[in-house]
């Protein structure tokens, strides 16, 4: 089992963040509007941002907190699977839909769950099934500022 990480220790700047999880088993689940799907095992990226108060911390810790009132499509999913990795930029642009797009062009990689994390956009969506031999390309291409937590070796 992944321990949930912790958002104590994080910048409370605004920035953009990449929530990384890693399932283990086909993963059901109900998403308000969006429905039902199965999620497939695998790595799966969310991208955010947090330009409100209490920037990374605020938002990044909602996102780690198992329990939690359901708003975003993202709190369905961390509620029933913890993040293991963390990836963040800290900066006053938006650059959610930078990631995505940047993410969703990575070889193998591919949209989890359409429309999911993109109602706000036009984006397709911003929950990204990304194979782990893409996930050194992944980490130049972001060029995050920080990394918190672990890919089970796979971001080495």
């Amino acid at each position: 089992m992944i321990e949930r990480l912790d958002a104590n220790h994080l910048s409370s700047e605004a920035g953009t963040y990449c929530l990384w999880l890693r399932l283990d088993a086909p993963l059901p689940l109900v998403v308000g509007r969006l429905g039902e799907r199965t999620l497939p095992p695998g790595l799966v990226a969310y991208v955010g941002s947090a330009l409100g108060p209490g920037g990374l911390r605020a938002r990044v810790g909602r996102h780690l907190r198992a329990e939690k009132r359901l708003r975003w499509h993202i709190d369905w999913l961390t509620a029933q699977a913890p993040v293991c990795a963390v990836w963040l930029r800290t900066g006053r642009l938006r650059l959610e839909c930078e990631w995505s797009a940047v993410l969703r062009r990575l070889p193998g990689a591919a949209i989890a769950w359409p429309g999911f994390g993109a109602s706000d956009c036009a984006c397709a969506a911003h929950l990204i099934a990304v194979p782990p031999e893409a996930l050194a390309e992944a980490r130049i291409a972001l060029a995050p500022d920080a990394i918190f937590g672990e890919l089970d070796g796979y971001d080495r």
